[in-house]
């Protein structure tokens, strides 16, 4: 499945902005990146890393005034997520090295203070695939999309508590629990084709039978489509746009197409 994405954000900043942004997707093991196209206008010569989740990071210095970022990619991605009941729990000593941080607690996932509601979330159901995917439901049916509910400082705690949150916050509370049952869990951000209404999208991805696995409370059923940007622990790992002097987003718009 061939996907068209494109992002284009507009600041302003009243003085030079340093900045750091995670725009670009990049080819692995999910997506193959086809080709891309990265605007800055005006002009900002960027610099690039790779952090310590692997994702793939932009630095440079908005100058004061209004700017307009301009992110195209064609990304070729799965169609069909891949689904299976019977995938059990990875033994903690058999986890790849590079899974074991998405076991740990952090800001919005505070899965240490978690445990006694996953096992009432997943009483009686078989260790693995299917205990994530008995979250996912408890998430979707007993929680209202709703913005407007969370800020900045909301966990998963938090959002249980007020029944109600959007996408990274539906994403934080099934990291959390999974966590709470060591299953490692991530946070996911990017593209999903055919989102309503579109934006940018959050989703979680738990490893179970020595694999990741994609999971999204916020959707009726596994849906594919979807191009990642980044993964982390939480929201405070994958923001699109970190800003370290004063910005103001004055427009977003984003969109999902089908590539040919």
């Amino acid at each position: 499945m061939l996907l068209n994405t494109q992002s284009t954000i507009t600041v302003d900043c009243p003085h030079d902005c340093p900045v750091v942004a995670m725009l670009r997707p990049r080819s692995g093991a999910a997506q193959w990146v086809v080709s891309e196209r990265y605007g800055i206008s005006p002009w900002s010569r960027p610099r690039e890393y790779v952090d310590a989740f692997g994702n793939v990071c932009q630095r440079f210095v908005v100058p004061a005034g209004r700017s307009t970022l301009d992110v195209q990619s064609q990304v070729e991605v799965d169609e069909y997520l891949a689904v299976d009941f019977n995938a059990g729990t990875t033994p903690i000593d058999q986890l790849p090295d590079d899974v074991l941080v998405y076991l740990l607690q952090s800001r919005y996932c505070p899965s240490d203070k978690m445990s006694d509601k996953a096992r009432e979330v997943v009483a009686g159901v078989a260790p693995g695939y299917a205990q994530v995917e008995t979250i996912r439901r408890w998430i979707h049916d007993n929680h209202e999309y709703r913005y407007g509910v969370s800020q900045a400082s909301t966990d998963a705690m938090d959002t249980i508590q007020a029944g109600a949150g959007v996408c990274r916050d539906f994403a934080h509370i099934g990291a959390a629990l999974c966590r709470a049952l060591r299953i490692p869990a991530r946070i996911v951000v990017g593209y999903l084709y055919q989102l309503d209404p579109m934006d940018l999208h959050a989703w979680f991805e738990a490893f179970v039978g020595g694999r990741w696995y994609t999971f999204d409370a916020t959707q009726t059923e596994p849906r594919g489509g979807r191009v990642v940007m980044a993964y982390g622990r939480d929201a405070a790992d994958v923001a699109f746009l970190s800003n370290y002097a004063d910005m103001e987003i004055v427009e977003m718009q984003v969109s999902v197409a089908l590539g040919q």
